[in-house]
């Protein structure tokens, strides 16, 4: 399984990429969406719309089940991937191409409290 070393990723599979803004790009990991199968739809969160670390920010459906996909950290919704939401499946063919939405943390260093690759491989147990 493809776990990128420059990521971050915390323990409900989400992954989180530190832009050079300072926003935080999300996604879901490869792990999640093999576990999903087919994605058949994608509800993103409104621009603007704040979240608190662990909230739920959006949803992904699969034909086997749906998943909620939470903020990875406090922050603020500055940008959706809506071509994804249209395109839901593209999911399934590069988790990490298909990001979902991007935040503006409320604290800067609150990533640095999420799962680095090697803690990820081993929560997931690979």
């Amino acid at each position: 399984m493809n776990i990128p070393t420059d990521l971050k990723y915390t323990e409900s599979h989400e992954w989180v990429r530190l832009e050079a803004d300072g926003t935080l790009t999300v996604g879901i990991t490869e792990y999640a969406q093999d576990a999903l199968g087919d994605i058949v739809f994608v509800e993103l969160p409104q621009v603007g719309k704040t979240f608190t670390a662990g909230a739920d920010a959006a949803v992904v459906e699969s034909v086997k089940a749906a998943s909620d996909i939470y903020s990875p950290v406090a922050g603020t919704v500055t940008e959706v991937n809506q071509p994804v939401a249209d395109a839901p499946d593209s999911i399934n063919a590069d988790a990490f191409s298909a990001w979902l939405f991007k935040l503006k943390p409320s604290d800067a260093g609150a990533i640095n409290g999420l799962l680095d690759a090697d803690a990820y491989a081993k929560a997931t147990g690979n």
